[in-house]
């Protein structure tokens, strides 16, 4: 997925967490008796030199296929939070009452509310996830709700404080991260751009996969309210 996302951005009304019609719409589009799923894998950092990139492809390898096979109707997309460029918060109105003036924060409101669960790779910085990322779910509120979220770390302890750290912020905007995690050590599992992933981690992707896919299939009734 792409800066420009969805075509149009969300529509903001009087209940900031009713599903958009367009979702609902797609969803009954999907195969007869399987709802259409979209899982964003979100890129956390936007560094020059950044790893996350090539984490999140390996993610795609690892995982599309299984989704394909395992969850019919689930797919996954890339969600880079570098090519929607977010300034340090820059909205006059908290994201709760939904209510958004830029069009940065609509371009990013329209690509997470078209998601109905995440991955989140990030890397480890100072203990914690990176500003960028949590500047990124910051921006927004009503768009995280009732989603489920997995979680992939990286760095030289694997990245396990910025994933605790990650869960704290996400309970906050209603996102249900589930236990199956993965973390990659930078010295033993990033090799270039790419991943050198062992068999039990890319056997944790799987497992994290199908957590995310069941949650999201459970919370579906939420958010189409």
């Amino acid at each position: 997925m792409t800066a420009n996302g969805p075509a149009g951005p969300r529509v903001k009304g009087t209940t900031p967490s009713t599903t958009p019609p367009r979702r609902k719409e797609a969803k009954r589009a999907a195969s007869p008796g399987i709802a259409a799923a979209r899982i964003g894998v979100v890129l956390g950092s936007t560094r020059p030199g950044r790893r996350s990139p090539g984490v999140g492809r390996w993610l795609l390898d690892v995982g599309s296929a299984h989704l394909r096979d395992s969850w019919p109707g689930m797919s996954l997309d890339l969600i880079d939070i570098a090519d929607f460029e977010l300034p340090l918060l820059d909205e006059s109105v908290p994201a709760a009452l939904g209510t958004y003036a830029r069009p940065h924060t609509r371009r990013w409101a329209s690509a997470v509310d078209a998601c109905d669960g995440f991955v989140f790779v990030t890397p480890e910085y100072n203990r914690s996830l990176p500003a960028a990322l949590k500047n990124a779910i910051d921006y927004l509120f009503a768009e995280w709700h009732d989603k489920a979220a997995g979680l992939v770390g990286y760095g030289v302890l694997g990245g396990v404080r910025a994933l605790d750290h990650l869960r704290q912020v996400l309970a906050e905007v209603k996102v249900a991260d589930v236990r199956t995690a993965v973390t990659l050590s930078l010295s033993d599992d990033l090799a270039g751009s790419g991943v050198a992933a062992r068999p039990h981690q890319c056997e944790q992707a799987r497992r994290m996969l199908d957590e995310v896919a069941s949650w999201t299939r459970a919370l579906e009734p939420l958010r189409s309210r």
